[in-house]
């Protein structure tokens, strides 16, 4: 019987990724050299902002997406944190509201004005206290307006409601550093990733984990919800020390539904997943190539479609929203690459071959769109809706008129569920007390130089007070 090759029939096995050209990135940027593993970028229809590198404090820039080419040295900053920057993510709502979190423990929201900044920023609208440990990750609820999750280095995730400018609840499950989250659809369930090998889903409003799974053969790194299919995708490390994915059903963590083995590089493996396409991207921190693959409900369930390859390796992928897309040349998905040792923010657009010019409904369903399902109150007392969907064809440009009100507060001790938040203090890691040890030693050594300076000046100028002394002139 003769071997005859299985044709899957798909309208995006042609997909390509198409780099944008020099004068269309965004070059001259000191991207943060920090070895934390985030994108340390962010992107909406109107601005892009990336985490940079800054002495004295954590500082990122953020660019009109107009203004491509190069950017001056003394280009503006939002540079109010004491720390440095780990996290930017937009207002999915609001464009110009973007939400930070930092290494001094504090979470905060910032307007950017019209047009991008004409000078440094350093006022806050609303700073977020409740964190004993430094903050890893910020995500904001997908259909809900103004309610923002952050996860710490105190193994607890909460929720703020900045409405009233407070945490409204607190998830504390974990038992190690949080490493990632994601929401579903309408926002009901968060999965979770953990330095202790456990994948989670949890109820966010109680905190209840519903799910859990000991990864021991496959060491989860990333997740992601893969739309309303009810599955997750997790990014990791086989007992060879292989990279590796695993598809789950989000009801039942025993087993993953399929495992896959990508290659033997080091570099951690971000996934990326557009329920409109179903498509995913694999792109990995240190590589150049981005594969993708569609995502079917039956066995084999992942289909590889192609790779985008590029020598320059990337730290990390700010990610276009779709209402974002430039429709007419069918671009489906773009992402917008740091590559660091060129300074430099490169677009690239996957983009699906056609060659009618008019709008393509079958590659653009309705998405979720730049309006609130949920008010914060709606939310917090267990309502859950789906978000409003847009058209690209009609909608795509339309802007959002929820206008940002940052609420008028005290200062006081953070108590959720009966507990101080900073007060209950985990006990350091080994990495934090070693960092903490090498800091010190810094200090004394800069304290050192300091004091040697001052005796060589005290000295010199002790010479020069003899050397009057002794002149003919005062005698």
């Amino acid at each position: 019987m003769s071997w005859r090759p299985q044709y899957r029939s798909s309208k995006f096995r042609n997909v390509y990724g198409k780099a944008a050209s020099r004068e269309h990135c965004f070059d001259g940027i000191p991207i943060t050299k920090n070895v934390h593993d985030n994108h340390f970028c962010a992107v909406n229809a109107r601005f892009l902002a990336i985490v940079t590198e800054s002495a004295g404090g954590g500082s990122f820039l953020v660019i009109p997406l107009e203004q491509t080419g190069r950017i001056e040295p003394n280009y503006p900053k939002v540079c109010g944190h004491q720390g440095n920057v780990l996290d930017i993510k937009w207002n999915p709502f609001i464009e110009n509201i973007i939400a930070s979190c930092s290494e001094d423990t504090s979470v905060r929201i910032w307007e950017i004005p019209e047009g991008g900044l004409k000078r440094n920023m350093t006022e806050a609208v609303l700073e977020l206290y409740g964190h004993s440990r430094r903050v890893g990750l910020v995500e904001w609820h997908p259909t809900t307006n103004n309610i923002l999750f952050s996860a710490g280095y105190d193994y607890k995730v909460l929720i703020w409601n900045l409405d009233v400018g407070e945490p409204v609840k607190m998830i504390d499950c974990h038992t190690d550093v949080i490493l990632c989250v994601s929401f579903n659809t309408d926002g009901s369930l968060l999965a979770t990733t953990c330095k202790d090998k456990k994948l989670r889903v949890v109820e966010p409003r109680s905190g209840r984990v519903l799910q859990e799974a000991s990864c021991k053969n496959h060491r989860v790194n990333r997740v992601v919800f893969l739309g309303s299919t009810k599955r997750l995708l997790t990014t990791g490390v086989s007992r060879w020390n292989t990279r590796q994915i695993a598809l789950w059903d989000q009801e039942d963590l025993s087993m993953p539904l399929i495992e896959e083995e990508i290659d033997g590089l080091s570099g951690l493996l971000f996934p990326f997943y557009d329920a409109d396409t179903h498509m995913l991207y694999l792109a990995g921190k240190g590589d150049g190539n981005i594969r993708y693959y569609e995502i079917g409900l039956e066995k084999p369930y992942l289909s590889y479609l192609m790779e985008f390859r590029s020598p320059a390796p990337q730290k990390g992928l700010g990610v276009m929203p779709k209402h974002g897309l430039d429709v007419s040349a069918c671009e489906v998905f773009r992402f917008y690459k740091l590559i660091t040792l060129k300074g430099l923010i490169e677009p690239i657009s996957m983009i699906v071959p056609r060659r009618s010019e008019t709008y393509q409904e079958d590659i653009y369903p309705m998405t979720p769109g730049t309006e609130p399902a949920l008010t914060p109150d709606e939310w917090l007392s267990g309502v859950n809706r789906d978000p409003i969907l847009m058209s690209l064809k009609e909608g795509y440009k339309r802007n959002s008129k929820i206008v940002f009100k940052a609420p008028v507060r005290e200062k006081k001790s953070v108590v959720v569920n009966g507990i101080d938040l900073l007060e209950n203090v985990p006990p350091r890691t080994e990495n934090e007390l070693l960092r903490m040890f090498f800091r010190q030693q810094d200090e004394i050594r800069r304290l050192k130089d300091e004091l040697s300076q001052k005796d060589i000046r005290i000295r010199q100028l002790q010479l020069e007070l003899k050397n009057f002394r002794n002149s003919p002139k005062n005698n």
